[in-house]
């Protein structure tokens, strides 16, 4: 039997949603297998996350260490490496490892280039929405307009008018508050009034102090497809504690499962939605537990543990998704929705490579237009990389250790904390560093660097408290970000056991810790107000002085 060149697309399509990699036809089809999509039912949900403020395609390498707790081990999304790709066989050394995985990254970045890119993402946007007319809603879990040094200087409205240009329908918070309440209010609006943003900005999960008013809207209501959509908003429910609690001094959080569930009684039985959707920034664990709790949800698209998920995890008849971070992905879920019912789905995780996906014009143009006046000044070339440089992980990153090393030189300290931030791109060896890399790691609205001398038992504290929001064992206790970076230090840890017991054998420049001792610290992003120079200006200056980067291996953590 003759097979065209679209009937082999379709079929591999098909096999890729039934979850099989078949390896001769992946070697003969390449990039164009991922792009080919078998359309499923009546509507199109198309979902981005965590972008941070990501404009032009980057690298960035997924992590190597996740660890999980009691049941959550081995399980997703506490997979990598080796144990991911057998989990979704994927062959090694494919465009999927690469996107997936930590696994031989230079390697494979130097084969299948940048990802992500707001250009290529606005691409395969459009072209899912000219096959999928009226039958299709974008949606951005948030974490969208911080990260970089534009959205930095703009305070964010690059990247509103951004997700404009791409059709963003509904978006729903979490960095977005570190612009401050009022500023938010004039990007997205109110219950009130329209603010730039074009689309809906849900969030049912924010209050006044005080009051059980709703600032912004808690759910909207779209059709696609002949079906009613209702989109409930939840935002990060821990803002006030992961951020200095000024920016959002007069509103509460939290996770409000209660209020959850009314609002889905509201929408299916008052406003007679056919399909409810949780457009969530919750973390994947605390989505899974929330979808086995609440009743009456379709899927939940969620956000802010940057997860790559390769298939939905299925909780009861809920379908839980994460897209990564970055703008590397765009993923893509078909369902069959008949009489209020999902009867069917087809799912991808699309990566956006950014060699094979060619630039939207229109979108192309606009970021050349917000980047421009900027580009002298972030092209600067620092230093040249000859070592890999990451952030992401439980522990300790590359770049991490680098921003380590410019605090304690700075601040001539025995002990340097960095933030456990999730976000920040890779540098692969042989790469420049520029400015606007060092604030692809930095560029925060809470930037300064503070010194001063703490005792070893509050170091102590500090870290079991951080440890702690990353393993409690229920996930509506865990407040978001990995493991506090330090340097100068070293130490053990065991996830398994509880609060206060986590953390043994620190060692300071190799000796023992003395929990009487006062410490020479440093650190930046404090929660406080500090007025020590910004993170970013640190960082450049130690990159200008040192100008070539090489780190050897560093055994900052180790995991009982």
């Amino acid at each position: 039997m003759d097979v065209s060149r679209r009937d082999l697309v379709k079929l591999l399509a098909i096999a890729a949603g039934a979850g099989l990699r078949p390896a001769r036809l992946e070697a003969a089809d390449g990039p164009s297998r991922l792009l080919a999509f078998e359309p499923l039912g009546n509507v199109t949900l198309l979902h981005v996350t965590d972008t941070h403020a990501t404009l032009r395609p980057v690298f960035y390498r997924e992590p190597d260490t996740l660890l999980g707790v009691g049941a959550e081990r081995g399980r997703p999304p506490f997979l990598t490496g080796a144990d991911l790709l057998h989990a979704y066989h994927v062959a090694p050394g494919s465009i999927e490892a690469y996107a997936y995985t930590y696994l031989d990254f230079p390697v494979l970045a130097a084969r299948y280039g940048r990802m992500g890119g707001y250009a290529h993402l606005a691409t395969l946007v459009k072209r899912t929405r000219a096959e999928r007319s009226g039958r299709t809603l974008l949606l951005d879990g948030g974490d969208t307009l911080q990260g970089s040094a534009t959205a930095l200087w703009s305070r964010g409205e690059d990247m509103v008018r951004v997700s404009n240009q791409l059709g963003v329908d509904v978006l729903t918070p979490h960095w977005e508050f570190v612009h401050g309440l009022e500023r938010v209010k004039e990007l997205f609006g109110d219950r009130e009034r329209k603010g730039l943003f074009a689309g809906d900005f849900v969030a049912h999960n924010v209050t006044e102090l005080g009051w059980a008013e709703r600032p912004f809207h808690p759910y909207t209501i779209r059709e696609a497809g002949g079906v009613r959509i209702g989109v409930l908003g939840q935002a990060f429910p821990y803002t006030p504690i992961a951020h200095p609690r000024r920016f959002v001094a007069d509103l509460t959080f939290g996770i409000r499962e209660d209020g959850v569930q009314a609002l889905v009684h509201e929408l299916r039985d008052e406003k007679k939605v056919d399909l409810v959707v949780l457009l969530s920034h919750n973390g994947v664990t605390v989505d899974l537990k929330l979808a086995a709790r609440v009743r009456g949800l379709d899927v939940v698209l969620g956000g802010h543990t940057h997860d790559a998920l390769p298939q939905p995890i299925l909780v009861g008849r809920t379908l839980v998704v994460n897209s990564g971070s970055h703008g590397k992905f765009l993923s893509r879920l078909d369902l069959d929705v008949q009489r209020g019912r999902v009867g069917g789905y087809r799912y991808r995780l699309i990566p956006v490579l950014a060699q094979d996906v060619p630039e939207d014009p229109d979108m192309a143009q606009l970021i050349d237009e917000i980047r421009r006046p900027h580009e002298a000044q972030l092209g600067e070339r620092l230093a040249v990389s000859e070592s890999l440089l990451y952030r992401r992980g439980n522990f300790n990153g590359t770049f991490d250790e680098l921003i380590l090393d410019a605090l304690l030189r700075r601040a001539d300290a025995q002990i340097a904390f960095s933030p456990g931030f999730r976000w920040g791109i890779t540098i692969v060896p042989g790469q420049e560093i520029t400015l606007e890399d060092v604030y692809s790691h930095t560029a925060v609205t809470y930037p300064n660097t503070w010194v001063r001398e703490m005792t070893g038992s509050d170091i102590h504290q500090v870290m079991e408290d951080v440890a702690d929001n990353l393993f409690h064992p229920d996930p509506y206790y865990r407040q978001g970000g990995d493991m506090v970076r330090l340097g100068g230090l070293t130490y053990a840890i065991d996830p398994s056991k509880r609060v206060g017991k986590r953390i043994r054998d620190i060692r300071v420049a190799g000796r023992p810790f003395e929990p009487g001792r006062r410490y020479k610290t440093t650190g930046w992003a404090s929660l406080g107000e500090v007025d020590g120079p910004p993170a970013w200006e640190v960082v450049a200056d130690h990159l200008r002085s040192i100008r070539r980067v090489k780190l050897g291996a560093r055994p900052r953590v180790r995991v009982v």
